[in-house]
């Protein structure tokens, strides 16, 4: 039985409904349609040729369905602009996209490579091809793709060592290319105006390319889990507008430049696991406006992307959440959200070879959320100022020669929740008091030389019961009594001793011998006979 609903439709989205089953032919005959949206259901078979001759039909979401193929006629879609099917298992795209169309979203394409007239869509201003298994390289016709500003093909099988240049004209925004295959020195030919730019889990070498400040507006650089050598380029700390830069698992070398304080915007920071020596300098603090002050109502631009479309009177604005942020937070690999960058400022400088004392400016950074020195060679005294971290929900201090005791002043950290300060040479008392006394966990204090406390079950020396008092003798006095005892002592000892002696009968006669019977007489008899 097909049910045909007479009245005409500007709008339909059933999203979520369950739907299973052929996608509906009576779609196609509301000619009204200005927005379907069928995304997040179970509808399979093919689609309808009849839906993309609508004269009205603009945006179509399919997103996360079982359709089967997508029909050759898409190509000549009248007012299609937005065409939405990543997750949808289509087959039958190569080449076929929609002239006029400004958004695609399309996954997966299983074991392809990328059409070499994708670019002939001149009006495509969203194109995600994520998580999908293509391969080969980037066609050339994307560099050419004028009204791009989001470009996402990560997580696939990419690969190439040369980036081409990308037309003036493309007003790009946004690139990710992470999680491929493509390797040679760090591309640099990309808009001027891109703010977001995604290289990390390639196979990029070399160092780090001057010329990376002709990006002046770039606020988001990932380039971590690549194989980057050299030193950290002074140009590189020209970009003012930075407030992510993620370099973590390369092989960066030399001591950490005192102008990275001229990104005073920088959020997020993660140089962990390389190779940088020497001390943390006490400009790291200085101008880090980012790090300082934290606005709880600021929102960043990076945070996600909007897109704002306009068809005739009607005006949508639809908003893309991009690729996660990778970090180490709270002892775990995690993923920041892309909506809520500006909520999250971290800094890790873990897995290198700094060296000399913590810095005690770095309490300066009060609206850091995660701090992260560990696995480096730093000694000396924890700072107390470190108890400034007011918004510290994880520091983590742990493998280095760090001496002395835990600062008191820990106790101020309201929002901690996890701090590891193992392997170090620590001693004392672990602080007591608010947040300290939830830190039980006693890995994070193992192998110190000296801490006690409730936390990991070590009584201190002043906790213990005292031991009891031995009598005190009187100098003068000691010498003559143990004499008089020593006098006493002699005589008593002998007479008791002749006393057991002879009652055990050792004085009694011998009993006679060689069997001469012995009789008994009395004392009288004895005298007669002497007579």
């Amino acid at each position: 039985m097909k049910v045909v609903p007479k009245c005409k439709l500007l709008g339909l989205s059933l999203k979520s409904c369950g739907l299973q089953g052929d996608i509906p032919e009576w779609n196609s005959t509301q000619t009204n349609l200005f927005v379907l949206i069928l995304s997040h259901n179970k509808l399979s078979g093919s689609l309808p040729t009849a839906l993309f001759q609508s004269s009205q039909l603009s945006i179509l979401a399919l997103s996360h369905n079982f359709s089967r193929e997508l029909p050759k006629n898409i190509r000549d879609a009248k007012s299609l602009s937005i065409l939405m099917l990543d997750r949808s298992n289509i087959s039958g795209q190569n080449g076929i996209l929609p002239k006029r169309i400004s958004l695609f979203l399309f996954s997966p394409i299983t074991n392809s490579q990328l059409p070499k007239n994708i670019g002939d869509a001149k009006s495509l201003s969203i194109l995600m091809l994520d998580r999908n298994n293509i391969s080969g390289p980037i066609p050339q016709s994307i560099y050419q793709m004028s009204s791009l500003e989001l470009l996402d093909l990560s997580r696939n099988r990419l690969s190439g060592n040369i980036f081409l240049v990308f037309d003036p004209q493309v007003n790009l925004l946004y690139a990710d290319f992470s999680s491929n295959q493509f390797s040679g020195e760090v591309p640099t030919t990309f808009p001027p105006n891109i703010q977001t730019l995604a290289l990390g889990s390639n196979k990029f070498s070399g160092a780090l390319p001057s010329n990376l400040t002709k990006l002046r507006n770039l606020q988001r650089l990932e380039l971590q889990d690549n194989n980057i050598s050299g030193e950290l380029p002074n140009s590189l700390l020209q970009i003012s507008h930075l407030r992510v830069l993620n370099l973590r698992n390369n092989s960066l070398q030399g001591s950490i430049p005192k102008t990275l304080s001229n990104l005073q915007n920088l959020r997020i920071l993660d140089l962990s696991s390389n190779n940088l020596t020497g001390e943390i300098p006490i400009e790291f603090v200085n101008n880090r406006t980012g790090m300082i002050e934290a606005s709880p109502n600021s929102t960043s631009q990076t945070s996600g992307f909007v897109v704002a479309i306009s068809f005739s009177s009607k005006n949508f604005i639809i908003e893309f959440a991009i690729n996660e942020l990778i970090v180490n937070w709270k002892k775990s690999t995690q993923g920041l959200s892309s909506h809520n960058t500006d909520m999250y400022f971290l800094s890790d400088l873990s897995n290198n070879q700094l060296s000399s004392e913590i810095p005690a400016s770095l309490g300066a950074l009060k609206a850091l959320k995660m701090f992260n020195l560990s696995y480096n060679k730093l000694s000396g005294k924890i700072p107390a100022r470190l108890s400034d971290l007011q918004n510290v929900e994880g520091l983590d201090l742990s493998h280095n020669k760090l001496s002395g005791p835990i600062p008191t002043t820990f106790t101020k950290l309201q929002q901690l929740t996890t701090l590891d300060v193992s392997n170090n040479k620590l001693i004392g008392r672990i602080p007591v008091g608010d947040q300290m006394n939830t830190m039980v966990d006693p890995n994070f204090y193992a192998n110190n030389c000296g801490l006690c406390g409730f936390q990991i079950c070590v009584p201190c020396l002043e906790d213990l019961p005292p031991a009891p008092k031995i009598q005190e003798h009187d100098n003068k006095k000691e010498p003559w009594i143990l004499q008089e005892v020593v006098w006493i002592g002699y005589p008593v000892g002998f007479l008791l001793t002749i006393r057991i002696i002879f009652l055990a009968g050792y004085f009694n006669p011998s009993p006679p011998s060689n069997g001469i019977r012995h009789h008994r007489h009395h004392p009288h008899q004895l005298t007669r006979q002497r007579i």
